[in-house]
């Protein structure tokens, strides 16, 4: 892994928005001058370091002769300024994010007084247990006794009614709701439960598309036993997902598999590639595929974890076509610092935290440990394992503090998930096609099938005991040393390779 100044820059920014931003002025300027001091710091000792070269032929002053260093470590010295500097500026950018992210309610009413509420459906309401539907509403007005209405803003979740849920689904995202009801708070969140819904306005010619692409599909898989997997696999959709396999994909460790990711979108991604290669080229079918990839995240909605796959796939695009460099961390580390800064609330999203976690540790340790155990084991399982082992180090600690508990068991029980939920969403986007032709009953049974296979290996390795965390920083030391050592370990063997290659 090379160090560049867009990864110190997200490395800052990552530090501004998780740990600096929440802190008092006083000390956010105080690490901002430190950033500062460390800049002029380095600058100097660049300097003086680059005067001691030049004088190197000639008689060399004490304080000159302490400077000189190999020209490799001159050359990153030199450079220090550059990274103290871009350091600085992610450390800004995650703290402006940090602030932003806050969802800062202002009802403009005493909440007591509050029985109605005017706004803006931010997603797609989603059904839960009971029949209700919930979504995030962004205000508009919020009305008291009396018919009073005052202007409101801010972000908070609304639970419809029963008899209204399948109605609001209908409108969608982007649609004006005026509901009445009554205000809650949980957990110092404000919620609303809505007694009556009134559309007011209905959402875009475009949302109401993309919300009618959602019900056809939703209609469509309606009625199998294996219509609610794939909907949350292809689009998101968890409204007819069977809560019973939900729990059994936690307690094996997979509900990463449930959650849209990068997996599922490579599944997307190299099927578009396969289809479109040979016929447009490499370049073309970059192109297309990444207009295929803008339009599939409309479809489905702001999912953190997905919107992270795709701004990584459009920069990969972009790297296909030469506007930027061919390194897999910085591409990660410039979709990171897009993201916060689009959309900054989803930095505080525990998709968000795991997905850039996972890909780290897939990127860093996995790296690793498919190059210390090369050789010594098939590469059709020491790929999917090692993938495996470092995602689940490097989110070992988040899931601990979220979860309170850790299942190893998911890493063996994902060398048949992974390959299987593949066949299945490729297999329901096969159905979908076929059913536009009342063909679709071939693949009815091993759909099935596969959903069985899928539901019974989930099932087993839920069964196997897991790691109960009640000290959760243990668990983040543990796994934060174990995967600095694996890849330590694998730089000495690369340089202990590298001395015996002129003797070969």
């Amino acid at each position: 892994m090379r160090f560049t100044p867009v990864l110190c820059a997200a490395i800052g920014a990552a530090l501004g928005f998780y740990c600096v931003g929440s802190f008092v002025p006083a000390a956010v300027l105080g690490v901002l001058f430190a950033a500062v001091a460390a800049l002029c710091v380095f600058r100097v000792l660049a300097s003086l370091a680059a005067t001691a070269r030049l004088q190197s032929p000639q008689p060399k002053p004490p304080r000159l002769q302490l400077l000189q260093m190999p020209p490799q470590q001159l050359q990153r010295l030199q450079l220090m300024p550059v990274y103290s500097t871009v350091f600085a500026v992610g450390l800004c950018v995650g703290i402006c994010a940090s602030v932003a992210a806050r969802n800062d309610v202002r009802f403009g009413l005493p909440e007591e007084k509050i029985t109605a509420l005017n706004g803006v459906l931010l997603e797609d309401p989603r059904l839960i247990a009971g029949g209700r539907a919930m979504a995030a509403m962004s205000l508009r007005e919020t009305a008291g006794s009396g018919g009073v209405r005052v202007k409101s803003r801010g972000e908070l979740t609304v639970f419809f009614p029963e008899e209204g849920a399948l109605k609001i689904r209908e409108f969608g995202r982007g649609a004006t709701v005026f509901t009445e009801g009554r205000l809650r708070q949980s957990q110092g969140a404000w919620t609303f439960s809505a007694q009556s819904i009134h559309v007011v306005k209905q959402a875009s010619k475009i949302e109401r598309m993309r919300t009618g692409i959602r019900l056809n599909l939703i209609q469509r898989f309606d009625g199998y036993s294996w219509g609610g997997l794939a909907l949350a696999l292809l689009v998101g959709i968890k409204d007819s997902l069977d809560t019973n396999l939900t729990s059994i994909y936690r307690s094996a460790g997979l509900s990463y598999i449930l959650a849209l990711s990068g997996m599922h979108l490579a599944v997307i991604a190299s099927l578009v590639a396969f289809l479109l290669r040979k016929p447009l080229g490499l370049k073309a079918a970059a192109i297309v595929g990444a207009v295929i990839i803008v339009l599939y995240c409309f479809i489905v909605g702001p999912m953190p974890s997905l919107n992270r796959a795709a701004l990584m796939y459009l920069l990969g695009v972009l790297a296909v076509l030469g506007a930027l460099p061919k390194e897999s961390m910085s591409v990660l580390a410039l979709s990171f610092l897009i993201q916060i800064v689009i959309s900054p609330a989803s930095g505080n999203s525990l998709s968000f935290i795991l997905s850039y976690l996972a890909m780290i540790g897939i990127l860093i340790v996995s790296k690793a440990l498919i190059s210390l155990f090369s050789g010594k084991a098939p590469d059709f399982l020491l790929q999917p394992l090692s993938i495996s082992c470092g995602a689940f180090l490097a989110t070992a600690g988040v899931t601990c503090f979220a979860f309170g508990e850790l299942a190893p068991s998911g890493i063996i029980a994902g060398l048949i998930i992974v390959p299987a939920t593949t066949a299945f969403m490729i297999g329901a986007m096969l159905w979908l096609v076929l059913d536009l032709v009342s063909a679709s009953f071939i693949l009815n049974w091993p759909m099935f099938l596969l959903y069985q296979t899928m539901e019974k290996t989930a099932f087993f390795a839920g069964k196997a005991p897991g790691i109960s965390a009640s000290k959760p920083f243990l668990v983040l030391a543990f796994s934060v040393i174990l995967s600095f050592l694996i890849v330590v370990l694998d730089r000495k063997r690369r340089e202990a390779l590298l001395r015996l290659k002129p003797f070969s």
